[in-house]
This record gives structure tokens, C-alpha cells and sequence, in this order.
């Protein structure tokens, strides 16, 4: 996700601060020998029934670190977001795994285990996952990004038409940022030790602080629909669930921001090829979406050639997954990768559902 996250974090840095101020020393001492109790093993369950098995591969672009789920049936290429991670790209595709796909969830560079130097540029980042492809012998995806995944999606589908059978894109970033300063590196040692520590204590004492931070961020509800949706969250075990295993795949955090701040310059730098993508598209877009505006959505559908869309009514940038009506955009998007698959027949012609 683009500025979502940091925004999230910056803000936590409010709350998590007055909780340090109270802190007597012994303990704030404490604190940061503490370890932040992450788990970062290359091995390890998200969720009941998600787990990972991170892999490096060397290609010709540079090495690659990925996870993939499933050894038969068509694959499904997962394009992280900011702050993310293979991980992240593994649990926002779990909805998939049952229906017969392999899902491929590789770390962009810049996140975990792939190095920025595997590629900046969101054309460089695009031909790493050509070359990617390459060394695991995979001919054709399909693809689902989120977020500022979308962008280095785009592109790939657009530089590698010949690689991609279908494209979704949910929530995704299609505009070219304005300008702004860069984030320091003062800030960013800051964010990955202190506060990094400090968000997650906060989370251990009160997991509703993070929830309702993070509808702050991602939403545009008014005061009604954020009580009601923190409370569906809070209350429904399987998405409360969910959203812990979504707030453990941002961290740690210096693994995770040279990718995100990479992710905001190439934004700034301009935006992705839309009118060159030739794969069928779906774009799904939440309208009251508070990280990504739902203008991006709409211009996506507008500029893909034939792209077709759905527009989430009253969900956030984070609906897809935690809405209590998740499942009908999630049959929306598994619907038109089932019937998008290679030797499948072609989905009826229509610009939205």
C-alpha cells in the first residue's frame, strides 16, 4: 500500500509515545532489548491452513525470493502491496488456494528477502517477474495485485502480454503521485526500533488501539460505519484472525521499508502503461477507500482497453478481505480468473458486475 502505511505507523507514533512516556526507565530499557517477539523464519503458518515456504531463486534479473502454494493447476501470480512480503502476497491470495490454482507470491525488491538491486524501476521490477517465471518454468499467469503492487502489475501485463492470461487489481494505485519529500533516513531508523517495538506492545495491550487506527487509514467511513466495521472486525473471529495475520506480515519493519519508499518514488515518477495492457482485466475498488482514492480505480478501468470492474459500495481498501460481505467481491474476482484460465471459455462481454 502506498502512503496508507506509513501514515498508519506516523500516526501510531502519536498514541505509542504517550504509552512511553509513562514507562519508568527499568522498563523502557527493557523494552528495547526486547526482540518485538517477530517471526521472520522462512517457514511458518500465517493462518489455520496458510502456510509458507520461502525460496530464493537466482535469475538472469537477479535473485528473487518467493513462496509458492500448489504443485498442479494454473498459477496465480499474488503482487504484494507496501510494508508487504511474499508472506502478505501469500495470505491476501488465500482465498484462492482451494480452488485449484498454484499461487506464486514472490517479495518485490526491496521487501524481505529480494534486495532492491533486483530492480527499482517498476520495468525492472516487471522483467524480474518475467525472469522469475523463466527459471521456475511457468509459461503464462494470471495475476492479482493490491495496492502499490499494481503499478509493477501493470506494467508486467503491458511489457509481457505474452505471459499474462488475466489480471486483477484490487485497490490499486494507477495515478502518478504528486511530488514530495523523501523519506529520511533519521525517520526510518526511528520507525524500525523504537516504534516498531512500541506498535506492537500497543497491539498486545489493546488490539482495538490498532483496528481503529487502521480504519482511520483506510477508510473514508463516517463515525457509524467505522464503529460498525472495528466491531465486525473485533467480533468476527475468522476476520479478526485475519487482520492479526495481515498486522504480523509488516514486520519487521527494516525489512520492508526500502521497498515501500521505493514504491512512493517510482509513484512520483510516473504512472504505468494502462492503454498497452492487452490481458483481461478486472478492477475492484472500494469507494470510500481512504489509502488508494477510488478515482485510481475508475481511471484503470477507463484507460485498460475492455477492462471490466466492480466497485465495492461502502467498503474501504481493505474490504476485500475484511468486509462482512467479502465474499461476494471474492466470487466477483474468483469467477473471472476461473473463467479466464487457459481452455476456459471467455467471460460474457460486459464493462462491469
Amino acid at each position: 500500500m502506498t502512503g496508507m502505511r506509513k501514515r498508519r505507523v506516523i500516526k501510531i507514533i502519536s498514541m505509542v509515545l504517550a504509552v512511553a512516556v509513562g514507562i519508568p526507565l527499568v522498563a523502557l530499557a527493557g523494552l528495547l532489548v526486547w526482540d518485538g517477539g517477530i517471526d521472520t523464519g522462512p517457514r511458518r503458518e500465517l493462518l489455520p491452513g496458510v502456510q509458507i515456504d520461502l525460496r530464493t531463486a537466482q535469475t538472469a534479473r537477479g535473485p528473487i525470493e518467493y513462496d509458492m502454494y500448489g504443485t498442479t493447476g494454473p498459477v496465480v501470480l499474488s503482487v504484494h502491496p507496501g510494508l508487504g512480503g511474499a508472506d502478505q502476497g501469500r495470505l491476501f491470495a488465500s482465498w484462492l488456494q482451494q480452488d485449484g490454482f498454484r499461487l506464486l507470491s514472490p517479495s518485490r525488491p526491496g521487501f524481505l528477502g529480494t534486495p532492491l538491486t533486483s530492480g527499482r524501476t517498476n520495468e525492472e521490477q516487471a522483467d524480474l517477474l518475467a525472469a522469475l517465471l523463466d527459471e521456475l518454468g511457468i509459461d503464462r499467469v494470471g495475476v492479482l495485485a493490491v495496492s502499490a503492487g499494481s503499478p509493477v502489475a501493470y506494467t508486467f501485463a503491458a511489457r509481457h502480454p505474452d505471459r499474462v492470461w488475466a489480471l486483477v487489481s484490487i485497490g490499486g494505485v494507477s495515478k502518478q503521485l504528486p511530488p514530495g519529500e523523501p523519506s529520511s533516513s533519521l525517520r526510518r531508523t526511528f520507525l524500525n526500533t523504537v516504534v516498531q517495538k512500541l506498535t506492537r506492545l500497543t497491539k498486545m495491550l489493546s488490539f482495538e488501539t490498532i483496528v481503529s487506527s487502521t480504519l482511520d487509514e483506510t477508510s473514508t467511513f463516517d463515525e457509524e460505519q467505522r464503529s460498525a466495521r472495528l466491531s465486525s472486525i473485533m467480533n468476527t473471529p475468522r476476520v479478526r484472525t485475519f487482520f492479526e495475520a495481515m498486522f504480523e506480515t509488516t514486520f519487521p519493519y527494516e525489512q520492508r521499508w526500502p521497498g515501500t519508499d521505493n514504491d512512493t518514488a517510482q509513484a512520483r515518477r510516473g504512472a504505468p502503461p494502462l492503454d498497452q495492457i492487452k490481458a483481461p482485466t478486472l478492477v475492484i475498488h472500494g469507494r470510500q477507500d481512504g489509502d488508494v482514492p477510488f478515482e485510481d480505480g475508475q481511471n484503470a478501468a477507463a484507460r485498460i482497453p475492455g477492462a471490466r470492474h466492480h466497485w465495492m459500495d461502502n467498503e474501504d481498501h481493505l474490504g476485500f478481505w475484511l468486509s462482512p460481505n467479502a465474499a461476494q467481491p471474492q466470487t466477483v474476482a474468483r469467477t473471472f480468473l476461473q473463467q479466464h484460465t487457459p481452455g476456459s471459455a471467455a467471460y460474457p462481454e460486459r464493462r462491469s458486475y
